[in-house]
Formats: structure tokens, sequence, C-alpha cells
């Protein structure tokens, strides 16, 4: 080599939109690559309700991972921004990665995605297979559908005289393995073109630090209430004050239906918000380097899902933090 820039240019880069139907282990596979925790990891469906931008630096380049909601059947005007949010990401992307949680036979939003990908024929696709540590394993019943799909979707188009895409480049992983996503992140730089970083080399998300700290205290909640009114929490963090001595201060309002869902949430005697807070604090201050406190409060706002105002503050319609 010449010098130290011939072998910058040599490096590549890519945004590559991370999508799947919901529970499929994306936030998992992001979290694996990128070293570190970007995403919140729960067995609830629909964990993710933001895009957060996971980085992941490399000697080979850089690779900005857009983890995303995951797609579902829609109920409300929340899940259907959710969907939207996910759709969009798959758009104006270098590299599309489509996540399957293949310890299961495919589902109906499984094949949603591959319709997808055989109707707008984008030139960088992944089709990662998650959860191969898992038995069965069904690789075949999912390149089975994908060749059905792909046929129908052909068939649908004769007259349209367009090239027939690229065949998507097929992997298995483990996103709770170390290691496990290790050939993901190979073809992932596969397919990346050379290109400068797109973001500086310490950062590992360009995720607001408002949103970050709701998520994890959504994270926490949803582990303790499991199917009793998990789709029905919102999490806003309304103050943060910092000190360079105490640290942070934060407030957080934890936003439920009704109010038979304020008790459930507080816990017998405050029990468990005391253990969300003592679960999310260690966390939080391990995320940014300071200790950080919670002030954690529970509020009915009936149909909070439906108020504009609160869904931008929580990250859903694009607010700023």
């Amino acid at each position: 080599m010449a010098d130290g820039a011939d072998t910058d240019n040599l490096r590549k880069a890519a945004m590559v939109g991370v999508v799947g139907r919901t529970n499929a282990g994306k936030s998992t596979v992001v979290n694996q690559m990128v070293g570190e925790k970007v995403s919140i990891v729960s067995p609830v469906e629909q964990t993710t309700r933001n895009t957060i931008r996971g980085i992941v630096e490399d000697p080979r380049g850089q690779l900005v991972l857009l983890d995303t909601p995951g797609l579902h059947k829609a109920v409300g005007p929340l899940g259907k921004l959710l969907n939207g949010m996910a759709r969009a990401s798959s758009a104006g992307v270098d590299i599309l990665l489509v996540v399957f949680d293949a310890a299961h036979e495919p589902q109906l939003e499984d094949e949603g995605w591959m319709s997808r990908v055989a109707r707008e024929r984008p030139e960088k696709v992944v089709f990662a297979l998650n959860k191969c540590d898992r038995s069965p394993f069904y690789e075949t019943m999912f390149r089975d559908a994908w060749k059905n799909v792909d046929r129908r979707e052909g068939a649908a188009e004769t007259f349209a005289a367009r090239p027939a895409p690229p065949e998507p480049v097929w992997v298995t992983c483990c996103g709770i393995r170390k290691g496990g996503c290790d050939a993901l992140m190979d073809a992932l730089f596969d397919l990346a073109e050379p290109g400068p970083a797109l973001f500086p080399e310490d950062v590992v998300t360009d995720y607001p630090r408002k949103l970050a700290i709701a998520d994890v205290v959504r994270e926490k909640l949803l582990q303790r209430l499991r199917d009793e009114v998990p789709h029905e929490v919102g999490v806003a963090v309304k103050d943060l004050y910092e000190d360079r001595k105490r640290g942070w201060d934060v407030a957080v309002t934890i936003y439920v239906n009704r109010p038979s869902q304020k008790g459930i949430v507080i816990g017998p005697r405050g029990s468990l918000l005391k253990a969300v807070r003592q679960s999310a604090e260690p966390e939080l201050s391990d995320m940014f380097g300071v200790k950080v406190r919670l002030e954690l409060w529970v509020k009915v706002e009936p149909n909070w899902m439906k108020n504009g105002r609160l869904l931008a503050e929580m990250g859903y319609l694009g607010a700023e933090r």
C-alpha cells in the first residue's frame, strides 16, 4: 500500500434495513452484531417501537443497521403506524436484511416480506434464518416458501419485461450466541460497497438518549407484565437533569389506558414499579457511563395511542428528542 489513505478507500460502508415479522429476533441480531445493547429485547411481541440505528464498526468498514418495529397484524392506529415505519425502513437502504424466525414454520407475515422482495426487486437482499440453535429448524420450508412466492410474483408480471431480481443471500444465524452472527456480518460486508464511514468510529448508535431510556424502562415493564397489559403501556421521559457530580435524574411517565391497569403496573405496595427501577438503573448507568436515577410515575391517559402529541413525544412520529 502506498499510504494510509489508499487503505481507507478500500473500507466499505452500507445502510442496512433490518426487517421481518414481530418477535423474529431482529433486535437480538442487531445487538449481537453491534456488540452492545442498542435495541431492547423481550419475549413480548412488538417490543421495538422505533427505528433504531445500530452502528457496526469493523476493520472491513461500517454497517449502519436500521432496526425496525416488527411487521404484525395491525390493531388500532399505533399498530398501523408501526407497520408503516417497518415498511418505510426497507426503502432507500443499500442492503435489505430480512430476519426470519426459522425455529417456527413460515408465517403469513414472513411470506409477506418475501412477496415484497419478489415484487420490488431490491438489488441486495439477505435472508437471515435466525435461531439456528433450535430444533426443529425449518430452513427447507423457508427456502421452499421463497420459491413459491417468487414463482407466483413472477407469473403476475409476465408482461412487465423486467429482469429477474438477484437471488437473496441465505444465511443461518443465532442472535443469542456469541459469534452466532459472524456469517451474517460476512454476507453484509460482501454486499457493501467501498465508501467513507457514515458515523464516527466511536459511535454505536445515534438513537436519542431520552428514547433509549424510555425503551429500557419499557423493556423492564414488558418482562414483568407479560400478557397483562404490555401493548397498552407507553413510556415517555419527561425530564432529564444532569449534574456533573451526581449524574442524571430522570423523570419518566408510564401511560396506561385504564385505571385498572395503573394498579397492575405499580404492583402491590409499589413492588412492580420498584423492581423495574432497580433493574433499569444499573443498565442505564452502564449504558451511558454516568449514574442514572429514575423517578417513575404512572398516569392513566385513555386512548393515548391516538394522541398525536404523546406519540411524537415517544418518537413514533419522527419527533426529535
